[in-house]
């Protein structure tokens, strides 16, 4: 399984604007196409089910749900804290936080890692300081490991700045989770992703190391899923893609 790219949404129903399975349908028709379903609190039947709803609105599209911790839930794709459990279990597609270079010196057989605070963040204000693009550069330079962006990512000028630092992608959270067009603001984000990995890729030709782009798979109308209520989480039917990929 090809690690996580572009933009990647990390969920949280309990700050989500219009419901998380509408949040994540509409970042889906926006572009988005890797989903990290957090919502640990959730007793482990409720957190079954909405990862099943959550695949059947990724499946329209050939996206991919990554499930927070060990316990991939019906999946093969798990993200682990930087806490453990070390080595990762042997999934199709493992990821792990990190935060500093320590951490990422840890990491054995996982596919990723997101690395964090880029910028300060609302969702987790107790970690920091930011590492702010330059470090970010320093950390990918020296880690082997494709890194993931997170932390205070919430415009496209940000979403440049981490892909011209080396990150080959950006997980977001509440910029998408409170948008109150989840579809405009997904597909901002990733055309400037796609924007930013144009020079990258002409680089490349000329023999700077690749940035992988496998992730990110154009948008395609994601009508038709059968959406149910479920545990709580309604499924509606997720918007028609505003734009085209470019």
């Amino acid at each position: 399984m090809t690690p996580p790219s572009g933009v990647v949404v990390l969920t949280d129903r309990l700050v989500a604007r219009s419901g998380l399975d509408r949040v994540v349908a509409g970042a889906v028709a926006g572009g988005v196409r890797w989903v990290v379903l957090r919502e640990k609190d959730l007793p482990r039947a409720e957190r079954v089910a909405l990862a099943a709803d959550l695949r059947a609105i990724l499946a329209d599209v050939g996206g991919t749900l990554i499930v927070a911790g060990p316990d991939p839930l019906g999946g093969d794709a798990v993200h682990l804290p930087a806490a453990g459990p070390y080595p990762p279990p042997a999934h199709d597609l493992a990821g792990r936080s990190c935060h500093h270079q320590p951490e990422l010196d840890r990491l054995t057989t996982e596919h990723y890692a997101t690395i964090s605070p880029v910028w300060p963040t609302k969702t987790k204000p107790g970690y920091g300081p930011p590492l702010g693009p330059d470090g970010l550069r320093k950390l990918v330079e020296a880690t082997p490991v494709p890194l993931l962006a997170l932390g205070g990512v919430e415009t496209p000028e940000q979403v440049t700045a981490c892909v011209k630092a080396g990150a080959v992608g950006v997980a977001v959270l509440g910029v998408l989770m409170r948008a109150q067009d989840p579809t405009e603001t997904a597909a901002s984000l990733t055309s400037a992703y796609v924007e930013a990995l144009t020079p990258v890729l002409t680089q490349t030709r000329r023999g700077v190391t690749q940035v992988s782009t496998s992730g990110l798979r154009p948008t395609v109308p994601t009508q038709g899923s059968s959406l149910t209520a479920r545990s709580g989480h309604g499924r509606p039917q997720p918007p028609t893609a505003t734009r085209e990929e470019p």
